[in-house]
This record gives C-alpha cells, structure tokens and sequence, in this order.
C-alpha cells in the first residue's frame, strides 16, 4: 500500500521553506524573527501562568511556527489554482473579506487548516486575494490589465501535474511531497523583472499601486510573512532599534488584559528596483515588507457585533485616521465597554472557549458554570485563526506609499468570489461554534460514561 505524507506535514515542509525563501530575498524579515522570538520568551518567562496556560492547550509548539503570509492574484484561473494546490497541503478557503469598501480593489479569503488537532500542528495560513479589475475606472486600462494577465502562468507544468496526481491518488509520497513543496515555491517568489514596459507599468501604478503590483510581475510574489508574538506593543516598540521603519500604529483593538481576535503591525515596505523588458529604463516598487501579529480569543456573533459596534462609534467621533493620537485615544475609551476577563467574556457569550475536563466527578447534566466553578471543567479560550478586513487593509495602504486612498463603493461580492474560486468558503465563526460544542460534548459524554462506571462498581 502507498504511503502518503499527511497534508499537515506538506504543509510545515512548504511554510519551512517558504520562510527561508523570504528570509533571502527580504534579509530584515529575519531581524523580525529574532526580536520576536525573544519578545516571546520574555513573556513566557515574566507570565507562567500563560506558559502554563499554552501549555495545556497545545499552542506552545505552535508558536515558534506560526506564520502567515499574503498572495495577490489577478485571475479567477489563479485563484482557483491556488485552492487546488493549498487542498494539498490541508488547507481550505475560510472567511470572505471585501477589501474595496477600503480603499483596496480587491476580495479576499484565507486558506489555512480547519481542524484543530492540524491548527496545533502547524497553523500556517495563506490570506489570499483577488483582483477586482470592474472598480478601475478607466474600461480601455481593465482591458489592457486583463490581457496582460491572460498571458501568464503563475505554475510549474510540474506543480500542476502533482496537483492533479495528488487529487487522483489521494496523496503525495514523501519524494513527490518534497518536489510539490519545490515547485509550488516558484508562485510565490519574488521576480525583479516586469513582465511589461516603464509606460504600461506606470499607468497602472497611477490607476492604484497594487494593480501594478498584481499585473505586472511574472507570478504573484509572497508579499508578506507574519510570525506571532506575544505582545505586539514590546515588538512594534523594538523594531527600531533592529533596524526596522515600524508602522506608526497597531491595527486592530486596543491593547487588553485579556487579548482579542487580532492585532497586526509590520516594518515599511522594501523600495525594490525592478527591470523594464528590452530596455535599460528602471523602475522601483514597494510592496513587500515584514508584519507581526498578536492573536486573541476567537468572538462569538454577539461579541463580533459588540466589537463592530464600538469601532464604529470610534470612526463616528472624527475623521482622524488610525495613526493619531486622538484616534488611540477614542479607540481605548470606547473599548472600555467591552468586558476585560475571560470569565465575564465567557458568562456573556461574547467569545469562544474549550472546555476541557478536569477530573471525571461531576453531574453531566449541570451547567458549563457550575462545572467550571467546581473545578471538574477547565475553559481554554479559542484563538481567533482569522482576519480582521479594516486592519488587512490599513496594512494594505501603509505599505503601498502611504499617500495613496483609493475610493470604491461598499461592493460586496461573495457569490462571485466563491464563483471565481470554485467553492463556497467557511464560515469562521462557524468553525469555532463547531469546536466549542463539541469540546462540551466530549465533557459531558465522559462525565456520563464516568457516573455510569461508578454506578456498575
């Protein structure tokens, strides 16, 4: 019988060597993971309760390999594509972001494992998006990007071919993992050379600057790769003194107690020189740059409405953007509204959590509190493996010049999405409702086998 390699172990051989591959092209992005991981280790060491606390849920191993990185495509074929080749590796669109409402003309999904067992093994995730040529508003330059883009394969005729073979067979061997991992790189590295000329290349860069980094390239270079700490305010407050240009300010919700969903920064895109075809005409393009993130517990419906509200009644009181002072400010005491422990997050519904059973001595049929209360339960938070659509997009903006915003209409288009990538994506919010209920349902069936024991004896 043929053995397969299990998709979690494609999976952490491509995240491997897709960091090493940015690592040498983007040679900062290395200074990034040195002052993460030592951000990491103080905190450890300052806070055992939260080692202690990892520890029992599976995410230490998870951290010193927690990435995620970015991919932009042009087309649905790509798009497409891109799910077949991430299925290989585990990983399954989750979310539908619509970035145009601002400012970037493109939607998004991100591809990463669902379960959590492979989550704990290696959460690798890939957000991914796709260009929306309808918001440009010149017809005659959508044609001309279109055409561009027609022209190109972003895959290896041997990437493809693993792809096919995997979905026919079932798997990879563990020679044929080690060349998909190989030939599935070459997408995402980053080529200096455009596939058009200084004058098609500029009037797409002044049509919107990530157009041009989409349609002018040979493949849809890895843009970014984000390592996880553990406080973002400590790494963003460092990156300085290791020779990084730090974002002015961390996107997403202000800094807490007790952490929620998602807080991003990053170090300034690189000003990378490109060539022009059949000319000595150089260019240069900013685009790629190095992001950290700080992840939180994961938000029910209520609490992601609650968040929602509270964001918006912080963009309501002015037109500041996030970088001001005033901005951090309205955001810290508007956010003062929202429950800062994990007990009261959990009793009001507000986030997601694992119930894990303590000592097999309890009645199956009490309440998860009562449980908890008398130590026969212990609640885990659930960590947000999602995006935050503002956020992806102020990350977006920072690193494509800083002076340019973009206008669209708030133009939601999920069906067409799912459409172009040929599946229907999860719902996130979904996948961790499924997680909680049945960790509770594991609880209370071994309570109940427990008494049933105990009954016979």
């Amino acid at each position: 019988m043929t053995q397969f390699v299990h998709p979690d172990e494609v999976r952490s051989r491509f995240s491997r060597a897709m960091s090493d591959m940015y690592r040498d092209e983007v040679p900062q992005y290395g200074n990034l993971m040195a002052l993460v991981a030592q951000v990491n280790g103080e905190v450890l060491k300052a806070q055992p309760a939260l080692a202690q606390a990892m520890a029992q849920a599976d995410e230490l191993d998870r951290l010193d390999v927690e990435r995620h990185g970015a991919i932009r495509v042009g087309t649905k074929e790509e798009l497409s594509t891109l799910r077949r080749l991430f299925a290989v590796m585990g990983m399954e669109a989750v979310g539908y972001y619509d970035l145009s409402v601002a400012g970037v003309p493109v939607h998004s999904t991100a591809f990463r494992p669902v379960l959590g067992s492979s989550l704990n093994r290696n959460p690798f995730r890939v957000f991914t998006s796709l260009l929306r040529l309808d918001l440009l508003a010149d017809a005659a330059l959508r044609q001309e990007a279109a055409a561009i883009l027609a022209r190109r394969q972003i895959f290896t005729e041997r990437a493809l071919a693993l792809i096919a073979q995997c979905e026919a067979a079932g798997g990879l061997t563990d020679a044929e993992a080690d060349e998909f991992v190989r030939e599935a790189l070459e997408t995402f590295r980053w080529h200096s050379e455009a596939t058009v000329d200084a004058a098609t290349y500029d009037k797409l860069h002044k049509a919107h600057r990530l157009v041009a980094d989409v349609v002018c390239f040979k493949g849809p270079h890895i843009n970014h790769l984000t390592p996880r700490t553990l406080d973002i305010d400590a790494a963003q407050q460092r990156m300085p003194a290791h020779g990084m240009d730090a974002k002015d300010v961390v996107e997403g919700p202000p800094r807490r107690a007790c952490p929620i969903l998602l807080r991003q920064t990053s170090f300034k895109a690189l000003q990378e020189r490109v060539n022009f075809p059949g000319s000595d005409d150089q260019g240069t393009h900013t685009a790629r740059f190095g992001e950290i993130e700080q992840r939180g517990v994961a938000l029910t419906r209520k609490g992601r409405a609650l968040y929602d509200s509270l964001l918006a009644n912080v963009r309501s009181m002015g037109n500041a953007g996030s970088a001001s002072a005033n901005y951090q400010d309205r955001l810290e005491s508007s956010f003062a509204a929202f429950p800062d422990s994990h007990d009261a997050m959990r009793q009001q519904g507000l986030a997601f959590y694992r119930y894990v059973l303590q000592q097999p001595v309890g009645d199956a049929s009490a309440d998860i509190e009562t449980l908890i209360a008398d130590g026969v339960v212990r609640a885990e938070p659930i960590v947000y493996e999602d995006f935050l659509p503002v956020s992806a997009a102020g990350i977006f903006q920072s690193n494509l010049g800083g002076e340019e915003q973009k206008h669209y209409e708030a133009n939601q288009a999920q069906q067409a999405f799912e459409a172009d990538l040929g599946a229907q994506v999860h719902d996130e919010i979904a996948l961790y409702q499924a997680m909680q209920d049945a960790s509770l349902q594991a609880v209370r069936e071994a309570l109940a086998q427990a008494a049933v024991a105990e009954s016979v004896a």
